[in-house]
């Protein structure tokens, strides 16, 4: 097929409309131009019918297919993340395009309303887990770590009261390993679930993870948690704290840097949560392929389970930006699901 052709089917269906209007106007008025050799007045009068008919059809045409680019526009919308987005009512469609626009209004509540059940659900199911680690880290503070303390304490006596210098020295390395171990179920518990986290909120916990890291690791941390990162919901707070918390110890242990800023806040209607490092960085796409399974890339799922979005930014020797953002609205139906848990 010549190109030419090709372009020209190609025009826009406006453009085919106006331009077969003025074809026809120009053949017509070129027939009445033979057929009166001499320029009349009655030709003067036909041309300038035959352009106001051109026109006219013209703003009849533009303001027929309104309906279409309200409808284009309507699905652009939605493929830039906009479920949102709804086809106006428009008295100039016709029945055809009305039909179609109600059925893409309706396919689209259906879609808000599964996504609405779906995050609720995650909601859920994120409750459901911190509730059980939460569980699990009690249990090891009150009860394993309390064992552990009273076992320290006895111990602390046998020796005061134990005469024999090599069962006094078999007693204080006993003593010592029960030490050690107790610190690590206090980690462990601490780790599993924070307990700060439920009784101060995000901001707390995120500061109270920064100064726990900053005892293990040479590596300056700053953090700038904003007061309005305690009004988000328990469940975004558990998602948001979790990426914190991995992407730190990605920065501490991989990222060799040297410097790491931890910021916390919500923006408009939307919780965030930043870290970024001066570290060695990677290729993202890359580390994804050859490791999909890894913690940080796991927790993007996880964050799109609430309607939020995870960003990685990072390059090798340019150090790495990881940003998430959480829509307040899981706030509503996690207090929701709250409530109908409790009921």
């Amino acid at each position: 097929m010549p190109s030419w052709l090709l372009a020209l089917l190609r025009v826009p269906l406006i453009g085919k409309l106006i331009g077969a209007n003025v074809l026809i106007a120009g053949a017509v008025c070129g027939a009445a131009t033979l057929m009166h050799q001499d320029w009349t007045s009655e030709t003067t009068v036909l041309v300038l019918s035959m352009l106001g008919v051109v026109l006219v059809n013209i703003g009849l045409v533009m303001l027929a297919l309104r309906p279409l680019a309200d409808l284009e526009s309507t699905a652009k919308r939605i493929w830039r993340g906009d479920v949102s987005a709804r086809v106006p009512e428009s008295l100039l469609a016709d029945r055809d395009l009305q039909r179609v626009g109600g059925a893409l209004n309706a396919l689209l509540d259906g879609l808000t309303a599964d996504r609405e059940r779906l995050r609720e659900l995650a909601a859920r199911v994120i409750r459901a887990g911190d509730e059980e680690r939460s569980y699990i880290a009690r249990e090891l503070h009150d009860s394993s770590a309390q064992s552990l303390a009273a076992l320290l304490m006895e111990l602390s006596v046998v020796i005061r009261e134990t005469d024999d210098p090599a069962a006094v020295e078999r007693l204080q390395r006993i003593r010592r390993i029960a030490g050690d171990v107790l610190d690590e179920v206090r980690m462990l518990a601490q780790a599993v679930h924070p307990r700060v986290l439920d009784d101060l909120g995000l901001g707390a916990a995120l500061q109270h993870l920064v100064r726990e890291a900053e005892t293990r690791s040479a590596v300056r941390i700053e953090v700038v948690v904003e007061d309005s990162a305690d009004e988000v919901s328990s469940a975004v707070s558990s998602v948001l704290y979790r990426l914190a918390q991995e992407a730190l110890n990605n920065a501490l242990r991989h990222a060799n840097a040297t410097t790491v800023m931890v910021r916390a806040g919500v923006v408009g209607n939307v919780a965030r949560v930043e870290i970024v490092d001066d570290g060695i960085g990677f290729h993202p796409v890359e580390a994804e392929r050859r490791r999909p399974g890894m913690g940080l890339f796991t927790m993007r799922e996880r964050i799109a389970l609430l309607d939020g979005v995870l960003e990685v930014e990072s390059a090798p020797g340019r150090g790495t930006r990881i940003t998430a953002r959480v829509p307040l609205l899981a706030r509503t139906n996690a207090q929701v699901t709250s409530a109908s848990a409790g009921t």
